[in-house]
């Protein structure tokens, strides 16, 4: 058993165990300090917050990435982020995978942003990796709908099951941040584009 388990560990890809490692040794300390079902508790180590954030806390956009509401919500997204995040990184890349993973995190979270200073009023106090996980899905539909990676069956099929449970937990999980959801996915499809461009056609005379 403990074999089989180290053996999965060691075939997974470095930037995404150690993703994930950030993750939950964030979790873990935070549990040992309090509790992270707190909202007030969570605002005071890093979650995102509209009003703090337009007050300077800019670097709560990033931190709010690392953080989750009970154990429930961390292991959600992490067995995505494992998921996902092995077959994206064989594919494009440490570099690149980690790029669109933390930019599409950003992303997600300054969407977030902007919508709550449009609507105004209520802000909500929102963590998690979730818009993360989405920029890579984002990124995978890029890869197989430009062609790429269509004939690795596999991935689609895998890709098609994440999307459609990180989007259920959008619609079946009260206080889903779903705006936060489109960002990441928005943000992490534009950067394929732009990492991998539409190939173009040959033409011979």
């Amino acid at each position: 058993m403990l074999q089989e388990a180290i053996g999965f560990v060691r075939s997974r890809q470095k930037v995404t165990l150690f993703l994930a490692a950030v993750n939950i040794a964030v979790f873990i300390v935070l549990s040992v300090m309090g509790s992270t079902q707190d909202t007030i508790f969570m605002l005071r180590y890093g979650a995102c917050y509209t009003p703090r954030v337009l007050a300077g806390d800019y670097w709560r956009l990033f931190t709010a990435m690392f953080l989750h509401f009970g154990l429930p919500h961390l292991l959600y997204n992490m067995v995505c982020l494992v998921s996902l995040g092995d077959l994206l990184e064989k594919l494009i890349g440490h570099v690149r995978f980690a790029l669109i993973y933390l930019v599409s995190g950003l992303a997600g979270n300054l969407l977030t942003l902007f919508v709550e200073v449009r609507r105004g009023g209520s802000y909500a106090v929102s963590a998690g990796a979730s818009g993360a996980i989405f920029g890579g899905i984002g990124s995978l539909m890029w890869l197989v709908l430009s062609g790429r990676f269509v004939h690795r069956r596999m991935h689609v099929r895998r890709m098609g099951i994440l999307v459609v449970l990180m989007v259920a937990q959008g619609f079946l999980e009260a206080g889903t941040n779903n705006i936060a959801h489109i960002g990441g996915l928005a943000a992490g499809f534009l950067m394929a584009v732009v990492m991998f461009p539409p190939r173009r056609s040959r033409l011979s005379s």
